[in-house]
């Protein structure tokens, strides 16, 4: 059994939930769902030569500013491992492919890391 199918319910849906405030946050143009979801420290990336980086608060701006809004479809969430207080899952749905590391905090599972490429 895999450290993840190991993971108790409550967490997995902890997990779960915050995964989906980013996502459909995002899809929504909820940018109070966004900011639910994500770590004051974000540091999100695009996969390819350049990087580059987007923060938490760039994320929720454009979110707010509806720059996701789409109907996203199905959103596949699988959380491929959890270590005590951090976790590391793979998301795909609507356009993106994308690989997030989670933390928990006193407010709940954040999400701390962010690599995406278009599907």
């Amino acid at each position: 059994m895999s450290k993840a199918e190991a993971t108790d319910v409550g967490t997995a849906r902890a997990i779960e939930r915050a995964v989906l405030d980013y996502y459909e946050g995002w899809f929504e143009a909820d940018g109070g769902r966004m900011e639910r979801a994500l770590h004051r420290d974000l540091v999100k990336r695009k996969a390819g030569e350049s990087l580059g980086i987007l923060t938490a608060e760039r994320m929720i701006e454009l979110t707010t500013q509806g720059e996701g809004r789409t109907d996203a479809g199905e959103v596949e969430i699988t959380i491929d491992d959890v270590h005590e207080d951090i976790a590391n899952v793979t998301v795909i749905g609507g356009p993106y492919y994308e690989y997030l590391h989670l933390v928990r905090t006193d407010e709940g599972w954040k999400i701390a890391n962010a690599l995406w490429r278009s599907k």
